[in-house]
């Protein structure tokens, strides 16, 4: 289950995104991508960065805000299509794939 914790983004972050990366829109609020948790971090996926393997991210904490650029996961899932994690290197607990239904055929 994804975390439920969203963090309306500050309008100087917004800013500097667009100026520092070139980033045409960025979302007024975001979720936290991470899986449910209430401890530590939170993080919001902004843009791809536009530089290959890397994405911005809004990083939060009760007391703290602060853009950061974070290489992709490099994790595939289990299968032959090979579902990319939707996260970045070295995040805490499961890929984004892990924990969701499987698919069930609509023929059996």
């Amino acid at each position: 289950m994804q975390c439920a914790h969203w963090y309306r983004v500050p309008v100087d972050l917004m800013r500097e995104a667009q100026e520092k990366w070139t980033t045409p829109y960025v979302d007024g609020a975001v979720q936290c991508q991470l899986s449910a948790h209430d401890d530590g971090d939170h993080f919001g996926l902004l843009t791809d960065t536009c530089a290959y393997g890397t994405a911005l991210w809004l990083r939060w904490r009760q007391d703290y805000v602060d853009l950061v650029v974070l290489r992709d996961c490099p994790a595939t899932g289990p299968g032959p299509d090979g579902e990319g994690c939707c996260l970045f290197a070295g995040h805490p607990e499961q890929h984004t794939w892990e924990g969701t239904p499987e698919e069930v055929p609509c023929t059996s």
